[in-house]
C-alpha cells in the first residue's frame, strides 16, 4: 500500500460555494492519472468523506490529468458548526489515503 500523496503531484481542496467542497487530485502524467482513475473510486471517497452517494460528484479531466470530487459540505460554510471555513483541510484525508500500486 502507498499513500496517495506520495504518488500524485498535488492534492488541493477548497470551497465551491457555501454548500460544496471540491477536491482536485493533480496527477502529473498519464500513468498516475490512470492509477488514480482506477483506484480512487466513488465507494472509497464515500467512505472517506462520510457523505451520501447523491451528494458526491466525480469528474475526470484527462487533458489536465486531474481527477476531481465535489460533495456537499456537512456544515454550511461559516455556520457555527463549520470546522473548516475554507474547505482546505479535507485534502489531508486524501493525502493519507492508502491505495494499491501495481508494479
Amino acid at each position: 500500500m502507498t499513500k496517495l500523496g506520495d504518488v500524485v503531484e498535488r492534492i488541493r481542496s477548497k470551497n465551491a460555494g457555501p454548500f460544496w467542497i471540491t477536491v482536485d487530485i493533480f496527477c502529473g502524467d498519464l500513468e498516475v492519472f490512470n492509477l488514480v482513475r482506477n483506484t480512487v473510486t466513488i465507494p472509497l471517497v464515500l467512505q472517506l468523506t462520510k457523505v451520501p452517494i447523491e451528494a458526491l460528484k466525480r469528474f475526470e479531466l484527462e487533458d489536465l490529468m486531474v481527477v476531481k470530487f465535489s460533495f456537499h459540505r456537512q456544515e454550511i460554510q461559516g455556520s457555527r458548526g463549520d470546522r473548516d471555513m475554507h474547505g482546505a483541510q479535507i485534502a489531508n484525508l486524501f493525502l493519507e489515503l492508502n491505495i494499491k500500486v501495481l508494479v
